[in-house]
């Protein structure tokens, strides 16, 4: 098992602004968790080789992009060797609007996450889906009706 980072107080600051806004100069950041640049650059460059910080990323408004429209897909199949998962690994890798996919353990086998710009643009892909990958028991989709709270912000663990 993979050794956790020991994270401090100052560490933990620094993360939530990042977590806010990954464009903060190092000035500010240094300025806001009371410490100089250098070692608030030594920090970061520390949580960065470490891990926790995994990339800094631009957040999309998804209705300005056309990808307004969240579905959620529960999948179960009537296949579980390797040779399946390889296909559905591949086919969700190729199809960009399948943002997030989670095997789960319960009665379903796997949750996608899908976006796109309306109910046609699921279709497409549900389409491309059962065409790619064989031996599909189940494929039901879940559409959101509002995002009531979405954030890519972790919270500090007590």
């Amino acid at each position: 098992m993979r050794k956790l980072l020991e994270l401090d107080s100052i560490d933990w600051s620094i993360l939530k602004l990042l977590q806010g806004d990954a464009t903060l100069s190092m000035q500010a950041i240094a300025d806001r968790v009371g410490l100089s640049v250098n070692p608030c650059w030594r920090r970061i460059k520390r949580m960065e080789e470490s891990g926790v910080i995994a990339r800094r990323v631009a957040l999309l408004d998804p209705e300005k992009v056309g990808a307004g429209t969240s579905v959620f897909v529960t999948v179960k199949t009537r296949r579980h060797d390797a040779e399946w998962l390889t296909a559905f690994e591949q086919a969700v890798d190729a199809i960009e609007e399948i943002v997030e996919c989670h095997r789960m353990a319960g009665d379903i086998d796997y949750l996608l996450k899908i976006r796109v710009g309306d109910i046609a643009g699921y279709d497409r892909i549900y389409q491309r889906l059962i065409r790619r990958v064989p031996d599909l028991a189940d494929v039901t989709a879940s559409f959101s009706m509002e995002e009531m709270k979405a954030t890519t912000e972790l919270p500090r663990p007590d």
